[in-house]
């Protein structure tokens, strides 16, 4: 087998991969730890699959759309990390709203797609896991004022995981202009490539306002919540089944 085709291979087995990881089932008892070792392991398969490319294969991918319901009518905290999620993972986002509730679309090539609804599915069920096990410590606050600390928790614990994603892109795009010689021209293809799809859906993106957030001690555990984990130990199996 050539080069060629050996490449072709490479970025196929990737792509199955990433497609059997966004197909996984997320447990409700997924912790933050976890959902940031998800973000490893996503970050890890993303760099592969940039590796595997050549030009011709980033010009002749295609783009998608996925849309991920969260549930509810309103917006939550977990807005903050989503902008972070869709850069993460080379992908356009925009909030939207269906028959099921409140959600996001993301839009790009189809296994950067796949791995943005999982790690927001995976971020979603950690934060109501890690706000569950915050309010059960709050003994004495009740009604309202649980309800505002868990929010508050809640928004610190979203903007530290983003400030984490943040800097785990920048790694990775790091990385592949590091191990190949055309590395930084291939992601600036990638993102051209994204842009020029996204302009021919005729798709007008608009900033969101930004939720009201309430910088407390309840939102200074919540950031403590999104930091504290080692993102380097690996995603191992777990009894329960979370990352499997």
């Amino acid at each position: 087998m050539d080069d060629a085709g050996r490449q072709t291979g490479e970025l196929a087995r990737v792509k199955a991969r990433i497609k059997a990881r966004a197909e996984k089932t997320v447990s409700n008892g997924c912790t933050e730890a976890e959902a940031m070792a998800a973000a490893e392991m996503v970050g890890r398969l993303l760099e592969r699959y940039a590796l595997s490319m050549a030009e011709i294969d980033v010009r002749e991918e295609r783009c998608v759309q996925v849309e991920v319901a969260l549930g509810g009518k309103q917006r939550r905290p977990i807005d903050g990390c989503v902008p972070a999620i869709a850069r993460f993972c080379d992908c356009k986002v925009w909030l939207s709203r269906g028959p099921s509730g409140v959600g996001y679309t993301f839009f790009g090539f189809e296994p950067d797609t796949e791995m943005a609804r999982y790690l927001l599915q995976v971020i979603d069920r950690a934060m109501r896991a890690e706000t569950t096990l915050f309010k059960q410590g709050l003994t004495r606050a009740k009604g309202v004022a649980l309800r505002k600390a868990g929010n508050s928790f809640e928004h610190g614990m979203a903007n530290r995981i983003a400030e984490r994603l943040e800097a785990m892109h920048a790694a990775r795009e790091a990385a592949v202009a590091a191990q190949r010689t055309t590395g930084t021209a291939l992601i600036l293809v990638k993102h051209r490539v994204v842009d020029e799809a996204f302009r021919e859906t005729g798709i007008r993106l608009v900033s969101a306002s930004s939720l009201r957030r309430r910088i407390n001690a309840a939102y200074r555990q919540g950031m403590a919540a999104g930091g504290r984990v080692n993102l380097d130990r690996p995603v191992r199996d777990r009894s329960r089944g979370l990352l499997r």
